[in-house]
C-alpha cells in the first residue's frame, strides 16, 4: 500500500465484526476534504453488541494524531483482539503508560468562605510566630556578637552597608528632590492665595523631616534592597547553599540575618538625612521660583519652624524602619522553597509586606509621639 494513500476504515461483518484500517493515518491526510467525516461516520456505525477485532496491519503511516483518534474510538483501552505492526505499537504503549489525566484540585473559589478565612488566619499566625522567632534569634545573636565582637561578621556588615546604603544614594536623592519640588509648588499656590507665603518653611520642614523623608526612604529601600535580600536568600535556598551552611556549622541568623539588620539600622538613618536634605533643596528651589523666597531666608527660618525633636523622631524612624525591612526580607527569604516559582512569589510578598509594615510602624510613631515636637 502506498505510504501517502488516504486513510480508510472498513467494517467487515461476519461471525465477529472486524474493523480494518489502512492508508496513512497522518494529520495532514486526516485533514483532507471529506476524510474526517467519513472516518467518524464509520466509527459511529460500529456495532455495540460485542467487542470488535481490529486489524491495523494495513496502515502505511501513523502519527500521534491518528493513533489518538483510534485510541479514543477504543474507549481509551486496547481491544482484546488487535493486529498491529511493530513500528506502530509504541504509540499505544505510550497511551497505556500515560493513563487517565487527573482532574485538578478544586479551585479556591469552590471553597467555602469559612475555610478561606481559616486558611488566611492560619497563614497569618504561622508568619507571625515565625517572625517573632526570628526576632528572638536576632536578640540572641546580638548578645553573642556583643560578647565576642572580634568573631563578628564585620565583612558582611560592611558589604551590606555599601550595597544597601551607598548604592541607594542616587535614587533616594532623585525621588526626595522631586517630592520636595512638588510639595513646595502645590503648597505655595495655596499659601499665596491667603497671603501666608512665609509659612511654606513650616509646612515643608515638618512634613519632610518628620514624615515624608523617613517614609520615602523606607519605601524605596524596601522595594530596592528588601527585594534583593529576599531574592539573595531564595537563590541560596534553590542552590542549597543554606543547607550547606548548616552542615558546616554556620548559623543562618548570625551570618545572614544579623549583618543585614545591623547594616540597615545603620544605613537607614543616614539615608533619611540624605533624603530630607535633597527634598528641602528641591523645596527651596521651587519656593524661589514660585514665591521668590530666598534660600538664605529658608535656611534661617528652618530651625525655628522645626523643633529639634522632630529631627530625632525622623532618625528614630529610620532605625526602626530599616530593622523591620531587613527582618521581613530575611523572614520571607528563608521561607522560600527550592523552586523558581516560590522565589518569585516570596520576593513579591516580601516587598508588599515590608511596605505595609513600614506604614503601620509610621502610624504607631505618629500616635506615640503625638504631643512631641510641636
Amino acid at each position: 500500500m502506498q505510504k501517502n494513500a488516504p486513510p480508510t476504515l472498513t467494517v467487515i461483518r461476519q461471525d465477529q465484526t472486524i474493523v480494518c484500517a489502512g492508508g496513512a493515518w497522518l494529520v495532514h491526510a486526516l485533514a483532507g476534504e471529506g476524510t474526517m467525516p467519513r472516518i467518524m461516520s464509520a466509527l459511529q456505525g460500529l456495532p455495540t453488541d460485542g467487542p470488535a477485532a481490529w486489524d491495523l496491519s494495513q496502515i502505511s503511516a501513523l502519527d500521534h494524531i491518528g493513533a489518538q483518534l483510534l485510541w479514543n474510538a477504543w474507549g481509551k483501552a486496547r481491544p482484546p483482539q488487535l493486529k498491529i505492526s511493530a513500528p506502530h505499537e509504541n504509540f499505544f504503549k505510550l497511551f497505556e503508560q500515560t493513563g487517565e489525566l487527573a482532574l485538578p484540585s478544586p479551585s479556591r473559589r469552590q471553597q467555602s468562605a469559612l475555610s478561606l478565612i481559616k486558611e488566611k488566619l492560619d497563614g497569618f499566625s504561622e508568619h507571625t510566630l515565625g517572625f517573632l522567632a526570628l526576632i528572638g534569634q536576632l536578640i540572641l545573636d546580638l548578645g553573642s556578637f556583643a560578647g565576642n565582637p572580634r568573631r563578628g561578621p564585620w565583612k558582611e556588615i560592611s558589604a551590606n552597608v555599601f550595597h544597601i546604603g551607598y548604592q541607594a544614594l542616587g535614587i533616594t536623592a532623585l525621588v526626595g528632590f522631586l517630592i520636595g519640588v512638588v510639595l513646595s509648588y502645590l503648597s505655595s499656590q495655596q499659601l499665596h492665595t491667603f497671603g501666608g507665603d512665609v509659612y511654606l518653611v513650616n509646612i515643608l520642614g515638618m512634613s519632610i523631616i518628620r514624615e515624608l523623608g523617613p517614609l520615602l526612604a523606607a519605601i524605596l529601600v524596601a522595594g530596592r534592597s528588601g527585594s534583593a535580600i529576599t531574592a539573595q536568600l531564595g537563590v541560596m535556598r534553590v542552590t542549597e547553599e543554606l543547607d550547606a551552611m548548616l552542615v558546616m556549622g554556620l548559623p543562618h541568623g548570625f551570618r545572614l540575618v544579623m549583618p543585614k539588620v545591623i547594616a540597615l539600622a545603620i544605613s537607614m538613618p543616614l539615608l533619611v538625612i540624605w533624603t530630607d536634605a535633597m527634598a528641602l533643596i528641591g523645596g527651596m528651589i521651587a519656593a524661589k521660583l514660585e514665591l521668590g523666597l530666598e534660600p538664605s531666608y529658608f535656611i534661617q527660618k528652618l530651625p525655628d519652624a522645626v523643633p529639634l525633636a522632630n529631627y530625632w523622631i525622623g532618625i528614630g524612624k529610620g532605625v526602626a524602619f530599616g530593622s523591620l525591612i531587613a527582618l521581613v526580607a530575611c523572614h520571607f527569604g528563608l521561607r522560600i522553597k527550592a523552586n523558581t516559582e516560590s522565589l518569585g512569589e516570596g520576593t513579591t510578598t516580601s516587598v508588599v509586606a515590608s511596605i505595609t509594615i513600614v506604614i503601620v510602624a509610621d502610624a504607631v510613631f505618629s500616635i506615640v509621639f503625638n504631643n512631641v515636637g510641636y
